[in-house]
């Protein structure tokens, strides 16, 4: 029978008397359920060991522990796992064998020791750590809280304030802020490690050095009154960063019954707290989101043709605007040498002090040292004409969206460029079949679309189309990969995967205004919802030309499912383009800040007599829920479209499109995963009554209408064809 064992801890006992326990499950000897139980016996073995002294606590290859093996998260879930008994791992393994043992015990951290690894580490008797650990308790990015004693020994140990900010933000520490907080006793060299612990847990034998039960230590926390009004500012602090979010609140619970009623009533509180979190829906939502976001980067025939990257080192860039200047700054953050082209010197000198600003703005953060930033900055040269393009890896244009425009650049690109030369566009909506028309070079045309700002943004839209080779595919991915973004490969369309899902986000948003809703409150309901900002918000950010002229192309293309309203163009007559003019759905002061504004009313009025939209009551007032789902459920009818024509790979991609392309909240799941909460069959039954009475905006797609029709899943794709 195969071996279905998920990792193991290997038991070495050297001449000095001292064990190594080592935890192994590659890459970063994550602590599966047979991992711990592995730990538990390797513990008892070696305390009933008469040649045992003291033990060391240590991970194979340079890791000490990335933390729980977040894989069992699903199957517990899902009842397909047995869960520990309440306690096993925080009591009975952390508690009542490593921290009570008889024999001390040092952790000897190289590398990660995050989440469950810390809390292992925190256990024994003393910490040493290398230069390069990191050390955290990173558990509510998942949905969960610490399992294994961290909510009872990090405040112990760091003080109250800096485990909640540890906890609560999931800010891992490096090391030697974390031996200054006391969090590691001892920073040594990688290869003294091993050695150093040794000798520290024999000097504990002897009582050279403390022996230490973390859980019992009181010398860093607060008086009670005190803890209680730093525990009561977090609870604020932590609502106010998100409303709709219940673990962190639970979290800073099960820290304050340790506080209060002793750190062994703590574990248990933590325990059930654990639990409750485990099961609950922003877990499911935010561990499939970690997933889905690994899988990204596997892309059925392109990433399984066993196909290298090739080296991109010189990268030029077209166009110095926000977005040109943006993916220059990202480049260049990453060591790639780049080349920005414009038309004049006066437009290059804006684009070359945008970038300059873009690095300043990290420094003046605390982001980046004045080293780096030039260091950073001397890796960017200015141009006016392709001169310099003949040895180029990678060119990204990135100048207006206008078709012929960019079908010019292409056109010189080809006959400039060499020919390995990648040619990218960064075209947010048009074709790039069209773009391409005037080439020779299909295969290496290909879309590589950011998101504004996009030194910042995390997402990274790889468009191909037919003819694209995977072999480019693979050289942008890695391209994606090195300058830290999340790549997502869509096929080629009128605004491929996230511009076009959400473009029905605003039309939908005006059509219910045309129709009698409140534009604020619509707003006030998606922002609620957990969207960064409500699509009028998002509009007058935007700014009222590359709205029109991004939903333009929708109109043009989609004419049977898009709604067409005046309310922006009247605006623009009046010289109204969002924030830009400090005037548009919203007024603007000098700082950014958007109030309502009384006269948006009467251009609703005119632009609802040009369209012969009728007042219908029930859009005056709608509820918080009718809002969202007269918003979202659009939205998600376009993503099915998307998915069904095979401009996506597979729903997960388009969840994480949602949620790193337009704000869709993580702890929701994305879009396809949220649509799925509620169920094809009500969505499908929600839009049929809408477009009977909108028309055909609201219009179910055929693949809504047959998976509702079987009561099936939206994310589980049927076999069928992909454009990619």
């Amino acid at each position: 029978m195969a071996n279905t064992t998920k990792g193991t801890t290997t038991i070495e006992v050297g001449a000095d008397g001292v064990a190594i326990i080592t935890i192994i499950n590659p890459p970063v000897n994550s602590l599966s359920l047979d991992v711990l139980k592995s730990l538990k016996e390797r513990f008892d073995e070696a305390l009933r060991r008469v040649d045992v002294k003291a033990i060391v606590v240590t991970g194979a290859k340079g890791k000490f522990s990335g933390g729980f093996d977040i894989t069992a998260f699903g199957g517990i879930q899902e009842g397909k796992v047995e869960a520990p008994k309440r306690g096993f791992v925080a009591v009975e393994i952390l508690t009542d064998t490593v921290e009570a043992a008889r024999k001390p015990s040092v952790a000897a951290i190289d590398g990660l020791a995050l989440g469950g690894g810390l809390e292992v580490a925190m256990a024994c008797h003393a910490r040493i750590s290398t230069s390069n650990a990191q050390l955290g308790l990173p558990e509510l990015q998942l949905g969960v809280i610490p399992g294994f004693g961290g909510t009872q020994r990090l405040p112990r140990l760091v003080g109250l304030s800096k485990a909640l900010e540890m906890m609560l933000m999931s800010k891992p520490v490096k090391a030697v802020e974390a031996q200054s907080l006391g969090l590691v006793d001892a920073v040594v060299p990688a290869n003294e490690l091993l050695d150093s612990a040794r000798r520290w847990a024999l000097d504990i034998v002897e009582r050279r050095k403390p022996w230490v039960a973390s859980l019992y230590r009181t010398d860093k926390l607060e008086p009670l009154g005190e803890a209680r009004e730093i525990l009561k500012f977090a609870r604020v602090q932590a609502h106010k960063a998100a409303p709709n979010l219940k673990h962190p609140l639970i979290c800073i619970e099960a820290i304050e019954e340790g506080i209060v009623s002793g750190p062994r009533a703590g574990l248990w509180k933590e325990a059930d707290a654990f639990e409750e979190v485990l099961r609950s829906d922003t877990c499911k939502s935010l561990v499939h989101i970690f997933f889905a976001q690994r899988g990204t980067s596997k892309v059925p025939g392109v990433t399984d043709l066993g196909l290298k990257p090739r080296q991109v080192k010189k990268v030029a860039v077209l166009g110095g605007g926000l977005m040109g200047s943006g993916i220059a700054t990202a480049l260049i953050l990453s060591n790639y040498t780049v080349i920005l082209k414009e038309v004049n010197e006066n437009f290059l000198q804006a684009g070359i002090g945008r970038v300059k600003a873009n690095l300043q703005s990290r420094v003046k953060k605390g982001k980046m040292t004045q080293e780096k930033f030039e260091r950073a900055f001397s890796l960017l040269k200015g141009v006016l004409d392709y001169e310099s393009f003949g040895d180029m890896d990678l060119v990204i244009e990135a100048v207006i969206e206008n078709v012929s425009l960019k079908q010019q650049i292409f056109a010189d690109l080809e006959k400039h460029c060499p020919p390995r030369c990648i040619l990218a566009s960064n075209t947010s909506t048009i074709d790039l079949n069209v773009i391409g028309e005037k080439t020779q070079s299909r295969d290496r045309i290909v879309g590589a679309h950011f998101f504004s700002p996009a030194h910042v943004m995390p997402l990274l839209e790889i468009v191909r189309t037919e003819k694209t080779s995977p072999q480019v595919i693979v050289d942008v991915l890695d391209v994606g990969k090195n300058i830290k973004k999340t790549s997502v490969v869509v096929g080629n369309c009128t605004g491929f995967a996230v511009n076009r899902m959400f473009f029905p986000y605003t039309q939908a948003a005006l059509l219910l205004v045309e129709h009698g809703a409140d534009p604020y409150k619509i707003d006030r309901a998606i922002t609620k919802f957990g969207m960064p900002m409500g699509p009028f918000r998002l509009v007058d950010l935007v700014g009222f030309g590359v709205a029109v002229a991004t939903g333009g192309q929708f109109i043009q293309n989609f004419p049977d499912r898009t709604y067409t309203s005046m309310i922006i163009p009247l605006m623009q007559e009046d010289k109204r383009a969002g924030e830009s003019t400090r005037k548009g759905f919203y007024l603007y002061d000098d700082k950014r800040k958007a109030t309502p504004d009384p006269e948006l009313k009467k251009y609703i009025e005119k632009a609802r007599e040009m369209s012969g939209a009728s007042i219908d009551p029930k859009l005056s007032n709608l509820s918080e829920k009718d809002i969202v789902e007269m918003i979202f459920l659009p939205v998600v009818n376009e993503a099915c479209r998307v998915l069904a024509e095979g401009i996506a790979v597979k729903a997960a991609d388009l969840d994480i499109a949602s949620v790193m392309g337009m704000g869709f909240p993580p702890y929701r799941g994305g879009i396809m995963f949220w649509a799925d909460s509620l169920g094809s069959k009500y969505i499908y039954s929600r839009l049929e009554e809408w477009s009977n009475v909108y028309g055909g905006f609201f219009k179910p797609c055929s693949y809504m209408t047959e998976r509702a029709a079987r009561g099936a899943p939206l994310s589980s794709l049927l076999p069928g064809k992909s454009r990619l």
